[in-house]
């Protein structure tokens, strides 16, 4: 009877079931784009090489305050006296990013210019796609050499092999020697998109000595271990090398940050990103709810003859009760699981317009479902014991 009531009054079933519907598809939606976020802010950190510690000048109040005073302490000289002193270090290569103009031939590009060492590949867990990478005796003798980005050769080069080609950044020539596998953006860089040259080569070059009085500067140092359990070890032996290497009595002109620290600090974000964009979309379900009682209280007075002729002869209380929570419920359901198709329609529009792997979780589709039907039962109630109340007689004469 109560299925046979709801498909009697499609319209009006439809916009009842709406709000429920809107409710569902958000929740679904915003938990997927929330749980996407997450692992994609997880494969960035996880791409930037397993076990690794980063150095960077300056401390970190400084940094988060955003000054433009860094101070100019990391030199090149640190890092390999971490690599020669702290034995739980498996590789170290520093880094100096600049933006210069790089030619070839009549095509000119402003792109970001990495100054490193031989060790890159192995820190940063980044691939030759063809060619060779920087070696150690490029740096010794500051050889003049390249290796660009899978973007930036296409750019340059179109089709034809960069190989042996010669680009200029900033007047100066160099050859390419390699040509780096398409990987993306890391700590706001987009390697696919620059140029590394050694770091030696790049100092007596294109930005000179004049930048720090004690060596080479460089931007951050990257240090990968051999395991991940030894990686407090390493950070506590390079806090202790570093004060010793810059006399430092006080507070630190350095500061070490772990990938786990960041993966804890992205998964906190969010992870209250997450909650608060379901917790907005549940507020439509709410809404909804509201909207399944106003329209059910209506029902009922419109109702009231057929109400008081099923009490007339013979229905319960109980008999008018459950029909009209049976409505609610179908009601709320329905909307429920047309909301869930919505909500996984959105997912998969994500999935390709983005570059989120939105996922269907399945959590978020049976709470969601759950709620929906709870919200049903619980806005039903009231105007289901309205109808269950009405006294025959004056159902019956005031129809």
């Amino acid at each position: 009877m109560a299925v046979k009531t709801l498909t009697a009054n499609k319209l009006r079933s439809s916009l009842t079931m709406l709000g429920i519907v809107i409710g569902n598809a958000s929740v679904i939606a915003m938990v997927g784009i929330g749980e996407a976020a997450q692992r994609y802010i997880d494969d960035q950190l996880q791409a930037l090489g397993p076990n690794v510690l980063f150095i960077a000048p300056g401390n970190r109040e400084t940094r988060e305050l955003g000054s433009i005073d860094i101070p100019r302490t990391l030199v090149v000289s640190d890092a390999e006296a971490i690599q020669e002193q702290v034995p739980t270090v498996a590789g170290v290569t520093p880094e100096f990013s600049s933006r210069n103009l790089v030619t070839y031939r009549n095509r000119n590009t402003n792109t970001s210019v990495v100054g490193t060492n031989e060790q890159f590949l192995q820190v940063r867990s980044f691939e030759i796609d063809y060619g060779r990478f920087i070696s150690e005796l490029d740096l010794e003798r500051r050889r003049q050499v390249v290796v660009v980005g899978a973007t930036l050769a296409e750019r340059l080069f179109d089709d034809a092999s960069p190989i042996g080609e010669s680009i200029r950044i900033k007047g100066t020539s160099f050859e390419v020697i390699g040509v780096m596998e398409r990987k993306g953006s890391n700590l706001g860089l987009d390697y696919d998109d620059a140029v590394l040259v050694p770091i030696t080569t790049q100092a007596s070059r294109l930005v000179g000595r004049r930048q720090s009085p004690y060596g080479i500067e460089v931007s951050f140092i990257s240090v990968s271990t051999y395991d991940r359990e030894s990686m407090s070890t390493a950070e506590f032996q390079i806090a202790n090398l570093l004060r010793l290497r810059h006399n430092i009595r006080g507070e630190d002109d350095f500061f070490i940050q772990s990938q786990d620290t960041l993966l804890n600090i992205a998964g906190t974000i969010t992870g209250a990103l997450t909650v608060m964009l379901a917790t907005i979309a549940g507020i439509s379900l709410l809404v909804g709810g509201i909207g399944i009682m106003n329209i059910m209280l209506v029902s009922v007075r419109e109702r009231t003859q057929e109400i008081g002729l099923r009490k007339a002869i013979g229905a319960a209380q109980q008999d008018i009760l459950m029909q009209f929570l049976i409505e609610a419920i179908i009601l709320s359901i329905a909307g429920g699981l047309v909301g869930t198709g919505l909500g996984i329609s959105g997912i998969v529009l994500i999935s390709v317009l983005t570059p989120f792997e939105a996922g269907v979780s399945a959590v978020a589709i049976a709470v969601t479902v759950g709620v929906s039907g709870g919200i049903g039962l619980f806005f039903g109630v009231f105007p289901a014991r309205q109808a269950a109340k009405l006294d025959p007689i004056v159902a019956l004469r005031s129809a």
